[in-house]
């Protein structure tokens, strides 16, 4: 398991964006991993990070990431000269590498539509209106049964 952070870092390395874009990225590299890298639904061993993710009105979000950027607002964070966080095992990167070369592209409000017809955010959101302000966490069952689903879709 490994440090949020360390997985923003990863992102930032690559270049600058907002606060919303990188939530969306960070979740993600979460998502998929838990899909990829788990057999089974029932053994969900595999983590990225142990931070909860929480169906915001903006799309998925780790609080504690959001505490570290909220600060820059709608501006983009700066980006890093280098990745210098811990090394990922080489499953870990690819998958963290296909996030990026899928979603990298994407702005912050289409990274936030996707997210928004997804099951495991509608499912968090328990029929909430979309404005309405939820912390209900998105579960690693949905992330693992939605993702999973699509990659062999």
């Amino acid at each position: 398991m490994f440090s949020v952070f360390s997985v923003a870092d990863f992102f930032l390395a690559r270049a600058s964006m907002s606060p919303k874009k990188l939530q969306k990225l960070v979740y993600y590299a979460y998502a998929w991993t838990l899909a990829l890298l788990n057999e089974t639904i029932d053994d969900l061993h595999f983590r990225l990070f142990h931070n909860k993710i929480e169906a915001w009105v903006h799309g998925p979000v780790v609080p504690d990431l959001y505490q570290q950027y909220k600060s820059y607002g709608w501006k983009d964070i700066p980006q890093l000269n280098a990745y210098s966080g811990p090394a990922f095992p080489a499953d870990v990167e690819d998958v963290l590498n296909q996030v990026w070369d899928i979603y990298g592209a994407l702005s912050a409000n289409q990274l936030e539509m996707v997210s928004h017809q997804e099951y495991p955010w509608i499912n968090a959101r328990n029929g909430e209106a979309a404005y309405a302000i939820s912390s209900n966490q998105i579960l690693d069952r949905d992330l693992f049964s939605f993702f999973n689903e699509q990659a062999n879709s």
